[in-house]
């Protein structure tokens, strides 16, 4: 096998099971450690790896983070139908914070016109659910977070304290073993701080943000009680999720 076929299945190997050792290289092509070192310089230079002690990595893509408008005029189908099922779970009565994400909002936009109390950090959320007449709303004061339309802040943290409520929901930039991760430090201390004060954590993801980890931590998987999501997860999460006692909810698509 010539050299650049064994880059282009190694490649291949790489995206399959994310690592490889100098070791599995000789294994794989036959080849010596020497050959399979100079394999991975070689793919190092043409920046396809991160080189690791023993072997190789593929490299790290961080996906641009859009506006608050922009995520907006994304949102799919698919956050459609986790925010039609998310709205079904919202009772008469129900005390409930609600986090400033665009699935979140279309939880809002679903949501029955019952008497209910929402606590959120969102300007966008609070308009929306301003047409709602049952809905007692309460927007949380602090810096205001232009681009992506949330309030945060020492204010924000302050003032969840006081309240305790039913539910919360949340949203995730993404959700894996790591826990659940957000792009931004501010937004995710105001999340954790939610999560605190609720007796139910409700976490909605699309199928995107399923065994992704961005930036910052706010949780541990075992800090959500469910994890409503619109396809179901490869069966090693759905493992991962059971010992952490997370309930799991697959929207429908005839939820819509």
């Amino acid at each position: 096998m010539y050299q650049e076929e064994r880059l282009i299945s190694i490649i291949d190997y790489l995206k399959e099971r994310k690592r490889i050792s100098v070791e599995q290289i000789c294994s794989l092509f036959g080849v010596s450690r020497d050959t399979a070192r100079r394999d991975l310089v070689k793919l190092q230079e043409q920046g396809a790896i991160i080189r690791t002690r023993g072997g190789a990595i593929l490299p790290t893509v961080h996906d641009e983070v859009k506006d608050y408008s922009g995520r907006l005029g994304m949102v799919s189908e698919e956050k459609s139908m986790i925010g039609k099922a998310a709205a079904s779970l919202i009772r008469e009565g129900d005390r409930m914070i609600l986090d400033a994400s665009t699935t979140v909002q279309s939880c809002a936009e679903h949501l029955p016109d019952v008497n209910c109390t929402i606590i959120t950090n969102s300007i966008n959320l609070a308009e929306v659910l301003s047409s709602r007449k049952g809905a007692d709303i309460h927007l949380l004061g602090g810096k205001l977070q232009k681009e992506h339309r949330f309030l945060y802040g020492a204010s924000v943290i302050e003032k969840l304290s006081c309240y305790h409520v039913d539910k919360a929901l949340i949203g995730v930039v993404g959700v894996s073993e790591h826990g659940l991760t957000i792009a931004h430090e501010e937004d995710g201390m105001v999340k954790r701080k939610i999560i605190s004060q609720a007796k139910q954590v409700i976490a909605l993801a699309d199928h995107s943000k399923i065994g992704r980890t961005d930036f910052y931590r706010y949780a541990e998987l075992s800090d959500i009680d469910l994890l409503i999501t619109d396809r179901l997860p490869p069966k090693p999460f759905q493992k991962l999720l059971d010992e952490h006692d997370v309930e799991l909810l697959v929207a429908e698509h005839h939820d819509i």
